[in-house]
């Protein structure tokens, strides 16, 4: 009998569309440079501690909007509601979401590791509905890249990591997960990912 395989997903940019076009429409609505948002967590030490904290839960959402509002140098009326802003231009994919509930209806094991920006944002009756196990960074104190979180993912659908196939945006993201044993997919569009998953989980997602 054929080893089991499991499918491990991102949420934001793979089963949601495109992150950062969200975020560079949040910067032209609020008069800022298009990309601030990914410049400022890339070369900003101050900035990127402010989002390890989130996402590792050791912040709350609340003290993280008016500290990164400011960093941007937007005015403090701003503040308030800035990560529903920032999120509002990103969308589910209905393709993505369909693909994951054909994996497991043909009884691929389906997962979600995700780096959260606070827990209230999720839809979780879909989740429930898509995976057999939910990794969110702000409940188990950890964040992608940190090895343990794949891990984590692995064993919330009962198989080992060799026996997973783990999808992400974000390439760095991918580099653990595959020196552990995964099959890694970076995802840029549903119409590339949804044929590569099939190759590899030996299964149809068509329609």
């Amino acid at each position: 009998m054929a080893e089991p395989v499991g499918l491990l997903v991102d949420w934001g940019g793979v089963m949601t569309t495109n992150l950062f076009g969200s975020f560079d429409r949040f910067c032209e609505a609020e008069g800022l440079d298009r990309g601030a948002i990914a410049t400022a967590f890339r070369h900003d030490p101050d900035a990127r501690e402010l989002l390890v904290a989130l996402e590792e839960g050791r912040m709350e959402p609340a003290d993280f909007e008016p500290r990164f509002a400011t960093m941007l140098g937007l005015s403090p009326e701003r503040h308030s509601g800035m990560i529903a802003r920032l999120f509002e231009g990103s969308a589910l994919d209905d393709a993505m979401i369909d693909a994951v509930r054909r994996a497991r209806g043909a009884g691929v094991r389906t997962g979600l590791i995700s780096n959260s920006w606070g827990l209230d944002s999720y839809p979780r009756d879909l989740l429930g509905e898509l995976f057999d196990g939910v990794v969110i960074s702000g409940e188990v104190g950890l964040r992608k890249p940190a090895a343990r979180i794949y891990e984590l993912g692995a064993e919330a659908i009962g198989l080992e990591p060799a026996a997973c196939v783990f999808v992400d945006d974000l390439p760095f993201n991918l580099t653990p997960a595959a020196e552990m044993g995964m099959r890694t997919i970076r995802h840029v569009s549903a119409d590339e990912t949804i044929p590569e998953l099939e190759a590899a989980l030996a299964v149809s997602l068509a329609p």
